[in-house]
């Protein structure tokens, strides 16, 4: 635990808020971008740099992209707020008799949630580990709460690989930033690919069986949990009867996914997974969540809750879309490139793609915001290297998701729902890390 407090300190220390980070990133852009661009004259370069960061910025393509992803988040986190969401927890909890049952059950359901969708992956363990945290500390039996905490948090170490992956999900959708170089790949080369498959059916055995082996030789203690009282009276008045009724959200809601559906047989190709897009699967959350709520007065009181964790999105996204901007006008995208195919090759273009995403991710928490930066690079360096797009794209994916275990920012809404501390978590996360780096590694030379 020693070494988890003084990681935690480190990260306090030497990291300032993602925010700030980005600024911070941009600066340094910038002054490359100076240092590397010839120009007589100066004075012209500076206004030249400003106005390639303004472009990115403001970047059409790229603010739809932010909104996507701000939508996944909500949209995800109000369905894990919902009362069927709450129902599978609670029947879920009961089968968690001891610390090493409870260590895999929470994994096993957590990973599998994540995979469908990273918001709803994240508060589903979050809540999930709480609940079970608190029927032990209800019957008096001993847990390792530190241990289950990190069994919630495990779905981001395998988010990037799944449907709602950032950069997967964005190259299958046409008009994407980066369409003119790679075109529009769909989930089929990707996600659903041979090797993620492998990989996933992997991280799905393999980390519960972890988290039960640990539970094994460390099963924790007797705590005390405050159990949360959850119930409130309404006086519903008037005109607030339609925002309380079902039968409108059921109408609505039903619209929805009859759409999707529609969309889904007559309007895809099932076999390339084409449909699967930003767009897509939005609508069907946005569908199931109203449905599940049962009204909408429980939907916009689930999305208040929800939508603080997407304000890192809103705000951080723009500036790492000027940094992208820089780096495309300036050249240093072919420059960064170069850098790659000098010490690459075909072979292990992926692996140093997979440790550069895994770098860059504890500086930049955020797999969107790494995709608009490193996406130009590493495409730019597997086509002068012939590797292939969807592999090198994965390999990034699978090194932003590795580092998500030591990079404590994304566990900021859990450690809120079940109170406990970054260093309490840390030492379990960075077993499911290393674990994590052999599975990847060993998937990116195999395939």
């Amino acid at each position: 635990m020693s070494f988890s407090h003084k990681l935690e300190k480190l990260f306090k220390q030497s990291l300032p808020a993602p925010f700030t980070i980005a600024v911070i990133l941009t600066f340094i852009t910038f002054s490359l971008a100076l240092l590397i661009t010839n120009s007589d004259n100066q004075s012209s370069n500076f206004i030249n740099i400003l106005t390639y960061w303004e472009k990115g910025i403001w970047n059409p393509d790229l603010l739809v992209f932010a909104m996507q992803m701000m939508l996944m988040l909500v949209l995800g986190h109000t369905l894990a707020l919902t009362k069927p969401i709450h129902y599978l927890i609670t029947k879920a909890t009961l089968q968690c008799t001891n610390t090493p049952k409870a260590a895999a059950i929470v994994t096993f359901f957590t990973i599998i949630v994540s995979l469908f969708n990273w918001g709803l992956g994240l508060i589903f363990g979050a809540i999930f580990a709480r609940k079970v945290g608190e029927h032990f500390s209800k019957e008096g039996k001993i847990i390792n709460y530190p241990l289950i905490g990190a069994a919630g948090y495990s779905g981001l170490m395998v988010w990037h690989g799944g449907i709602s992956g950032s950069a997967p999900i964005k190259i299958a959708e046409a008009g994407h930033f980066l369409e003119n170089k790679i075109g529009v790949i769909s989930q089929g080369e990707t996600i659903f690919s041979l090797m993620n498959i492998s990989v996933s059916l992997c991280l799905i055995i393999i980390l519960p069986i972890l988290m039960y082996w640990i539970g094994k030789i460390n099963p924790g203690k007797i705590i005390k949990l405050k159990l949360k009282d959850e119930s409130r009276t309404l006086k519903i008045e008037g005109a607030e009867h339609l925002d309380h009724s079902k039968i409108l959200a059921y109408l609505f809601g039903g619209m929805i996914i009859s759409i999707s559906i529609y969309n889904f047989i007559f309007q895809s190709n099932y076999m390339s997974f084409s449909f699967l897009t930003p767009n897509y699967i939005n609508l069907l959350l946005l569908g199931l969540t109203i449905i599940m709520h049962k009204s909408f007065y429980n939907f916009l009181n689930a999305v208040d809750k929800a939508i603080s964790g997407a304000s890192g999105i809103l705000i951080q996204f723009p500036i790492y879309f000027g940094i992208m901007g820089i780096m495309n006008h300036s050249g240093m995208v072919d420059i960064m490139s170069e850098i790659f195919v000098s010490i690459s090759n075909k072979t292990t273009l992926p692996v140093f793609t997979f440790i550069s995403g895994a770098i860059v991710n504890i500086f930049v928490p955020s797999g969107g915001g790494q995709w608009a930066v490193q996406g130009p690079i590493i495409v730019e360096a597997a086509i002068k290297l012939g590797v292939e797009i969807p592999k090198n794209i994965m390999a990034l994916a699978y090194g932003d998701q590795l580092t998500n275990m030591l990079q404590p920012f994304w566990a900021l809404p859990l450690l809120g729902i079940t109170k406990l501390k970054a260093r309490e978590i840390i030492p379990y996360t960075l077993v499911i890390m290393c674990a994590g780096i052999i599975i990847f590694v060993s998937a990116l030379m195999i395939f």
